[in-house]
């Protein structure tokens, strides 16, 4: 398996730390986010690394080849499309996985997580899969005064995810949270790579236009499509770093 993490971002809840530094490099308790991010694949024993970038791009692109990155891609728009965007500036990245013959594991760069995470999405031989905390409330709780303002709507039919990323109006539209982990199947990706191309340019995705697309539009999309998207879930250890006050939890 290989892996590729979206780090084009900006971050600007997290200024002045991101004035000038990346988001993914920003510290959180001595080391970087992407730190973490590399430390937890690598012990799950994925060596294939890929990054795309865009804001600060040669700072980032300097960084990931000192931490044996070899496949770094940018997203020259960074500043006016969104997440899928991103994805799909590693195009060749992801054809490489279709020629290897290796799936691919997406991760979101403002997350800390454990290996333990990403030996479950490893391990986990589903087309595609999609990695969500059942404990979500908890961190929730400790983020944030009213926990419904930044969660997002996730409902499962059995192991499959049936619905995610939506504007919840209750706690019970909420089954687990979307972390931003997820994997595709190498045999899977052909059929990604054709969705994607396919896809109308000029209708909006949860009021978004096509470029500014956010990945979990992208997912239910998928699901919409017919494509089942098995539920990797467990109680994680893990942090999302979007805001200041996330890096004192």
């Amino acid at each position: 398996m290989k892996a590729l993490i979206l780090a084009a971002g900006f971050g600007s809840r997290l200024m002045p730390l991101t004035q000038n530094t990346p988001k993914c490099l920003v510290e959180y308790k001595g080391a970087k986010i992407l730190d973490y991010e590399l430390q937890a694949l690598r012990e799950a024993g994925i060596g294939e690394i890929g990054i795309v970038g865009g804001y600060l791009f040669d700072t980032i692109k300097e960084y990931a080849r000192g931490q044996g990155i070899c496949h770094i891609y940018q997203n020259t728009n960074f500043a006016r499309t969104n997440m899928v965007t991103t994805l799909f500036c590693a195009y060749e990245f992801l054809q490489k996985c279709i020629d290897d013959k290796e799936d691919v594991l997406i991760s979101y760069a403002d997350i800390i997580y454990s290996q333990e995470i990403i030996r479950s999405l490893v391990g986990c031989k589903k087309d595609f899969a999609i990695a969500v905390d059942m404990g979500w409330q908890d961190l929730w709780e400790k983020r944030f005064a009213d926990i419904l303002s930044d969660a997002e709507t996730l409902k499962l039919d059995g192991e499959y995810i049936i619905e995610l990323g939506k504007k919840p109006q209750s706690i019970e539209q909420i089954e687990g949270q979307y972390m931003g982990l997820f994997r595709f199947s190498a045999k899977f990706l052909p059929k990604i790579l054709e969705f994607y191309k396919k896809l109308d340019r000029n209708v909006l995705y949860d009021g978004k236009d096509f470029d500014n697309m956010y990945m979990t539009s992208f997912l239910q999309a998928l699901i919409d499509a017919g494509f089942r998207a098995h539920c990797v879930k467990n109680i994680w250890w893990w942090l999302e770093i979007d805001n200041l006050s996330d890096l004192e939890q």
